[in-house]
């Protein structure tokens, strides 16, 4: 605060100094917490559990990829670089369901499993959905789930 001497009597102006320490905190806040929030949404995925096995349909189209990066569509082998035309000669002839199943083996770099998401939805593929082994002894909480396990267990089909 200053006085003035000259006579004007006592000048009172407001001491800014703790409004600019609150606007720097808060500045400094939104410099970290905005980008943060922008930069889309961050999770760690589950472990997941495949609950119960997947019946693979005639109409499904199932890719595989070798621990070579390898790939096969229903179980026949495909040169890679005819990936990309196999899958949009497939998915142009359909009006819906253009869900394709991926099952890659585990110890494949995932930069692979990218790569072949990449291709499939550039060839029409509109959702792909991952396939695994079920891990041994899982249980679901889903009722009439294990009892498709259990007939699976004992050789009969779902």
């Amino acid at each position: 605060m200053s006085m003035s001497m000259g006579g004007g009597g006592v000048k009172a102006e407001p001491n800014v100094t703790p409004m600019i320490d609150v606007m720097l905190v808060l500045l400094i806040i939104f410099m970290i917490v905005i980008p943060a929030m922008n930069a889309g949404f961050n999770a760690i995925p589950p472990q997941a559990q495949n609950l119960k096995p997947h019946p693979e349909e005639e109409q499904d189209q199932v890719l595989g990829i070798d621990k070579d990066g390898q790939y096969y569509l229903n179980k026949k082998p495909l040169p890679n670089a005819d990936l990309g035309d196999k899958l949009k000669e497939i998915y142009d002839k359909r009006q819906v369901d253009k869900i394709m199943y991926l099952k890659a083996h585990k110890d494949l770099k995932y930069s692979k499993v990218i790569d072949a998401i990449d291709i499939a939805a550039h060839s029409g593929v509109r959702v792909t959905g991952m396939i695994s082994d079920p891990i041994p002894g899982t249980k679901s909480t889903v009722e009439g789930d294990n009892v498709l396990q259990e007939g699976m267990k004992k050789g009969g089909k779902p």
